[in-house]
């Protein structure tokens, strides 16, 4: 099986030490190297293993012929561009366990048309990690609200919408909401 594993580890910056370590349980880096150059056969349980440890699904360790990463070109910091030291590919974007997406159909605040916000769902426990963050809250019956989440007073959510001139609204009682974690955008 050929594996993405050293592209994968190298797109998140991270040393054969660092997965090594990552893995639960702990194993060695030389391990982890075998399984990247195909000198030890990679298991599915590998594949869960590493995935975990790199921040991504397993499938994302696989290369498949029509799933091409395409190959950094440059690195950009505050100095500007940069070529990288070595050859490295930009992991695809691939979703996560308990993920919803939000697709805008027109340009309103932040967001242009085409683009696709990923958003992690949240339980109601955790709903203080969205504040300041955009969030997609249920509406009886069957609708929507969308935007930042300025804060939670008894029970409610304040939501300001995006675009100028919206007003913020409330919604008592959310059952769940959903914060924007990934933005996929064509330029």
């Amino acid at each position: 099986m050929i594996t993405a594993i050293r592209e994968v580890r190298r797109a998140r910056g991270m040393t054969l030490e660092d997965v090594a370590r990552a893995c639960v349980p702990p194993t060695t880096p030389q391990t982890i190297g075998r399984l990247e150059t195909g000198t030890r056969t990679v298991s599915v349980a590998w594949l869960n293993r590493i995935g975990a440890a790199l921040g991504v699904d397993a499938s994302d360790l696989v290369k498949l012929p029509e799933r091409d990463a395409p190959p950094v070109a440059a690195l950009l910091d505050a100095d500007g561009a940069r070529a990288p030291r070595r050859a490295l590919t930009a992991a695809p974007p691939a979703p996560g366990p308990g993920q919803v997406a939000v697709m805008a159909v027109a340009s309103v605040g932040d967001y242009r048309a085409g683009d696709v916000v990923w958003c992690d769902l949240l339980t109601p426990t955790r709903f203080g990690e969205a504040v300041n963050l955009d969030v997609l809250v249920p509406l009886p019956p069957g609708k929507f609200l969308f935007g930042r989440l300025m804060g939670l007073e008894g029970g409610h959510a304040l939501l300001l919408p995006p675009g100028h001139a919206s007003r913020p609204r409330a919604v008592e009682s959310p059952p769940w909401m959903a914060r924007a974690a990934k933005l996929i955008r064509d330029l």
